[in-house]
């Protein structure tokens, strides 16, 4: 790695997939890491496409990050 903005990019990519990831595998790994887990008090099927949102602007974010 060269600098740390490329580790926080790929660090970054890597938990958008693992959010995008969240909304269709229910695992230990995926439930305590979902946003919605993290940063509302009832979380729900409801609000498990947040996850979906949120984990596409995040790796999109870093995938544009790394390629310009």
């Amino acid at each position: 790695m060269k600098n740390l903005d490329t580790l926080v990019n790929v660090l970054g990519v890597g938990y958008g997939m693992l959010l995008i990831l969240a909304v269709f595998v229910r695992s230990k790994v995926t439930e305590t890491m979902r946003v919605d887990a993290l940063f509302m008090k009832q979380a729900s099927e409801q609000t498990r496409p947040l996850n979906l949102v949120v984990g596409l602007l995040v790796a999109g974010y870093g995938i544009y990050s790394l390629a310009g």
